[in-house]
């Protein structure tokens, strides 16, 4: 159960690929999940918030991800995560990423520090502190401003079922080749009403937390916001799955069907 608020927070940065040339969001924009064990157990909570800051000087998004459990599950295991990206405003690319995590007694406090014209990564570890400068891949991303930047550099008009996006993604001390296949076009059912989505599914490391490579699946909405509406995932012990059930602040009307 420990890895439960590690997905979602995994999720904000590999959920959503491909969106269109204008921004996709703006500052005030803000989501709550619901999350549930085998479909029947409530799990916790998640947010995603998106706030306009500066960082030395510059105009950055400063975004915050949390997690929590919630109900039975937190009496036996409890878990606190967050999750901090300091994003500029044109580029896209990350300066800072911090994750504070603490799940069932095993914790991490990490900060993480962007050159990218250096292609390197300065590694804070405030738990253990100790620092140590990582070298990074090209316009490498964060798991929290993967999400951002990709809902406003891809392109969902002429994708095809069957195409991989790939990124660069750097998570702790690691450089990670991320890549999110499509598996085409579906209406599903939400909190809010009947909604066209984008499916995905990205490639994940099998083993102790996934039962195999292909085993998360994302719903996005087919409109100018590209927003996450459903995360369902398949876990070596149960499956997972992740809900939008609020939303405020977004950039652009959300397209609901009607019948």
């Amino acid at each position: 159960m420990k890895n439960i608020l590690f997905i979602i927070s995994l999720v904000f940065g590999m959920q959503i690929a491909f969106a269109q040339e204008k921004s996709a969001f703006q500052g005030g924009e803000w989501f709550k999940f619901e999350m549930s064990y085998s479909n029947f157990l409530k799990a916790g909570n998640a947010t995603l918030e998106v706030k306009e800051s500066n960082l030395n000087g510059r105009p950055v998004y400063h975004v915050v991800g949390k997690g929590w459990t919630t109900g039975a599950i937190k009496w036996f295991f409890k878990v606190k995560d967050r999750y901090e990206s300091y994003i500029d405003k044109e580029t896209g690319m990350p300066y800072k990423f911090i994750r504070k995590i603490d799940e069932g007694g095993h914790t991490k406090d990490i900060e993480i520090a962007f050159d990218h014209e250096k292609q390197q990564a300065l590694v804070e570890n405030k738990k253990h502190k100790t620092q140590k400068t990582v070298a990074t891949e090209k316009d490498v991303q964060d798991m929290v401003s993967a999400f951002y930047y990709l809902r406003n550099n891809y392109d969902t008009e002429s994708i095809r079922e069957g195409d991989i996006v790939t990124l660069n993604m750097f998570f702790d001390e690691e450089n990670y080749n991320f890549k999110l296949k499509f598996l085409g076009r579906e209406t599903i059912q939400t909190e809010f009403g009947k909604v066209k989505t984008l499916k995905f599914r990205p490639y994940v490391m099998a083993g102790r937390v996934f039962k195999e490579q292909e085993s998360l699946t994302l719903w996005v909405s087919a409109d100018d916001n590209k927003i996450p509406l459903k995360i369902k995932a398949d876990l070596a012990v149960g499956s997972l799955q992740a809900n939008l059930e609020a939303f405020k602040g977004l950039k652009h009307s959300f397209q609901i069907q009607f019948d």
